[in-house]
């Protein structure tokens, strides 16, 4: 349903008032569907999705290995004519354009059984950080961890809505070369994809990437950094050898502008988060509360951070979000019950001490 739902909003841009061009070829556009019925309806979407899915950019990620999963032509009829071309969907505010594909991914967000939760950020939460982070026009943001897109579409937002004068130059920067993501699971950065190309985000090159974060340094350095990187404490590495052959699997991430090594996940992406920040970068992250100072090498990791970077954290439940800032080098955090205190050091050697007040 997701890609016929994709084809229709696709289409909707094409009118007014958007009246763009059309993102979709011709031949596989959401009225050559409705002009079929029948047999000659379920050939010809599967036909779509194939020729979709062999297209570059967007296009490839969005319908690569996608699947006609529905077995009635009579129901796939259904569903086309008598409810999706409908509604106009676009006119919908939600995050993609339709509140009906936004609970399409907040529903399998919450799905146990499929463990999809991990790829899908509440948008309450998504609300604060961006607007804690307060993006700008010029600003490049990336996510390592980017899941469904929602700190992307949620930063394009702001941007829109708190600078209504942008030059033309400064518009096209914000469509092509903003944003910048990463995801491990090709099902989510298919959803991802979506969302991004229904927002107008994306130009000639693809601004996602379907890999590992960790694997290595991406080289390219951003102002904003904002994530939620998956759960789970540990993840492993396949090392090939150069005849192509699996030689060993690892925990331990090995990384030269690491400086910490460990097999604990939240802590490899935030130490890939501030190699990724430029100097004077901010980024948010969403980690668990006890991220900096559970066992080693959380402790050094802690103290490393503080010789570098700002973090303040913001608990107001579990988990937590560390705003860092490659500044001077502060700690402080607070807790939901008490003020608290934590101590670090400079780099000149000198402790710091950062204090608060109880946070509610």
């Amino acid at each position: 349903m997701t890609y016929l739902l994709f084809l229709k909003m696709a289409d909707e841009r094409t009118k007014p008032p958007h009246n763009e061009a059309s993102a979709v070829p011709a031949e596989n556009s959401w009225p050559t569907l409705m002009k079929r019925d029948g047999d000659e309806l379920f050939d010809h979407y599967r036909h779509v999705l194939e020729k979709l899915g062999n297209e570059k950019g967007l296009f490839g990620l969005i319908f690569n290995k996608s699947q006609n999963k529905f077995q009635d032509p009579a129901k796939l009829r259904r569903l086309i004519v008598d409810l999706i071309d409908k509604e106009n969907w676009s006119v919908m505010s939600a995050d993609v354009k339709g509140d009906a594909y936004e609970g399409l991914l907040e529903k399998n967000a919450q799905d146990v059984k499929t463990g999809a939760g991990q790829y899908f950020t509440p948008r309450p939460l998504i609300a604060g950080i961006v607007d804690v982070m307060a993006p700008k026009p010029g600003d490049t943001i990336c996510d390592p961890a980017c899941g469904t897109g929602g700190f992307f579409l949620a930063a394009n937002e702001y941007i829109i809505r708190h600078n209504p004068n942008m030059t033309r130059d400064e518009k096209r920067k914000l469509k092509e070369s903003t944003f910048r993501g990463c995801e491990l699971v090709q099902s989510t950065a298919r959803l991802c994809a979506m969302n991004m190309m229904l927002h107008g985000i994306g130009g000639d090159e693809l601004p996602l990437v379907v890999a590992d974060s960790l694997a290595g340094d991406p080289g390219d350095r951003y102002e904003i950094v904002m994530t939620n990187p998956p759960f789970g404490k540990k993840s492993s590495t396949t090392i090939v050898a150069d005849d192509g052959k699996v030689a060993r699997e690892t925990e331990i991430i090995e990384r030269d502008d690491f400086w910490a090594t460990t097999s604990n996940k939240q802590l490899n992406f935030l130490q890939h988060v501030k190699t990724l920040l430029k100097q004077k970068g901010r980024a948010a992250i969403v980690v668990p509360d006890n991220v900096l100072f559970e066992a080693a090498p959380a402790r050094p990791s802690a103290a490393s951070c503080c010789t570098s970077a700002r973090f303040t954290p913001y608990c107001v439940c579990r988990p937590v979000c560390f705003m860092l800032k490659v500044s001077k080098p502060t700690f402080f955090s607070s807790t939901r019950d008490r003020p608290v205190k934590h101590r670090g050091r400079r780099s000149s050697g000198s402790t710091i001490y950062g204090r608060t007040s109880t946070s509610r």
